[in-house]
């Protein structure tokens, strides 16, 4: 039982190391974020994989204005042909930035809102460590020009946007 303890340890320290962004790049999060345009349904059209997201398709973030100020957030998708669903929520740290607390996780992520266009249409989020990244959209296809805007956005924050992957959506849930 140790051994399986000190083997499941390493893979999680393993997959901790990973990242997708030069770190001697400054990251830079959005000076004006408004929580309650960014509140409701993003579909997520691209990311850079994370362990916990694997076998992911028609992944969804929603999120709610909470009265003590922070958001409700509600994610979805699909895996194995299951519904998999997590919740919990996030404080507004800073401008653009969240610490996001998901049930039955022990610890906090941030979070950074690194772009979203003038209409709240298109979300670029990133995490300063480089280990997540994600272009969400209001609608489950993105026009290709919000598209480009969001892998310039990743790469000026010293993310490898080659290492991007497209989120099938289909049908919603």
């Amino acid at each position: 039982m140790k051994r399986v303890l000190v083997a499941a340890l390493l893979l999680f320290l393993a997959a901790c190391g990973s990242t997708y962004r030069d770190r001697g790049v400054p990251i830079s999060s959005m000076a004006v974020f408004q929580p309650e345009r960014y509140a409701g349904t993003w579909y997520e059209v691209a990311s850079f994989p994370t362990p916990f997201q694997k076998g992911c398709t028609r992944t969804r973030a929603e999120y709610g204005l909470l009265d003590d100020g922070r958001l409700s957030v509600r994610n979805t998708c699909v895996r194995g042909g299951a519904l998999a669903v997590i919740e919990g929520s996030a404080q507004v740290t800073g401008p653009g930035r969240l610490s996001v607390r998901l049930n039955g996780v022990p610890f906090p992520a941030d979070y950074w809102v690194l772009w979203v266009d003038e209409g709240y249409r298109t979300a670029v989020v990133g995490s300063p460590s480089g280990r997540a990244g994600w272009i969400l959209n209001r609608d489950p296809q993105i026009p290709a020009d919000r598209l480009e805007a969001a892998r310039s956005v990743l790469a000026f924050n010293g993310y490898d946007v080659s290492r991007l992957v497209r989120t099938p959506q289909g049908t919603a849930p």
